[in-house]
């Protein structure tokens, strides 16, 4: 059954090499960690949530917003997935219903995404303010987007059709994450200013001063997400 469709839209993922060892511990139970090059990896990602629905019905002032999440990438057999790490949202009742009903990890955050769309590029910046700090993400991109192949390191980022979490008692849940393959623009310029520790934890310090492996601005498009169930 579909939860809940939305618009998701100018999404800017930036990926790094994790350490290992930083992810294991919030690996649900029964999956692998999934490789590239034999690494592990986390991405931040920004971008809008548009014309929100759950269960077919539009929240009055619950319909559009941005999100910053954190997530990594899984595995379970043939399944490609993701794990969040955090996720960070604008409207209290948002990340409090997250968090109450389905165990996702939401926080709410002042937020502010800002877009230039030009003729030839587009510009994005994604903005959080928490706990007297402000996190930017920045991205500049030639247009006309393009289709990467599907062996592309952007390919292997941005499509994801499995989503993991963990219930309360510590059972693995799995949900089915349903849209169209995304086009790319072409990233020309990048920036990531963030406190990971502050935005993430402690753990997450050596992270600071990393480089991303990747940087990828996807256009989006219309989501269904269908019902968890157990794995």
């Amino acid at each position: 059954m579909k939860f809940l469709t939305a618009r998701w839209s100018n999404l800017f993922l930036a990926t790094y090499a994790v350490p290992p060892e930083l992810l294991r511990p919030r690996v649900p139970p029964g999956l692998d960690l999934d490789t590239r090059d034999g690494l592990c990896f986390a991405s931040l990602v920004g971008f809008d949530f548009l014309n929100t629905r759950v269960l077919g019905v539009p929240w009055p002032g619950f319909r559009n917003f941005p999100e910053l999440n954190l997530r990594f990438y899984v595995r379970h057999g043939e399944r490609r997935g993701v794990v969040f790490v955090r996720e960070y949202v604008p409207p209290r009742f948002v990340a409090w219903a997250a968090r109450t009903f389905y165990n996702e990890p939401y926080r709410a955050a002042r937020m502010e995404n800002v877009f230039k769309d030009k003729s030839a590029t587009i510009r994005a910046e994604y903005r959080i303010q928490l706990y007297g700090k402000k996190h930017v993400l920045r991205v500049t991109a030639d247009k006309p987007a393009v289709r990467p192949g599907p062996e592309s390191v952007e390919h292997f980022f941005k499509e994801h059709e499995w989503g993991f979490g963990t219930t309360r008692r510590g059972k693995t849940m799995v949900y089915r994450v349903e849209h169209p393959v995304w086009d790319v623009y072409l990233v020309r310029e990048w920036s990531v200013d963030v406190d990971w520790s502050a935005l993430y934890g402690s753990e997450w310090a050596v992270m600071q001063n990393a480089q991303p492996y990747s940087t990828v601005f996807a256009i989006g498009s219309e989501v269904a997400v269908y019902t968890g169930k157990p794995l």
